[in-house]
């Protein structure tokens, strides 16, 4: 199987020097920057399931941790 433990600096090398010769060096950063925001998208997407899922199962929202310790302060 590939990549069973992982890339390794020899193989990403490689992997750029293909791309590079590929797309070229104008296009290559366009397309960094448009993966990038891909992941960021999908990342966001999942984050959003997943809270709704919570939400379904009856479980409480989580405050986060900034807005526990103010109240903590305001009620002693």
């Amino acid at each position: 199987m590939f990549f069973r433990g992982g890339i390794g600096p020899g193989e990403l090398i490689v992997i750029l020097v293909v791309a590079l010769v590929i797309f070229g060096p104008t296009k290559l950063p366009e397309l960094a920057r448009t993966l990038g925001k891909s992941i960021r998208e999908f990342q966001q997407a999942t984050r959003e399931i997943g809270k709704n899922l919570t939400l379904e199962d009856g479980e409480p929202e989580e405050e986060p941790p900034s807005e526990q310790t103010e109240q903590r302060g305001d009620s002693s």
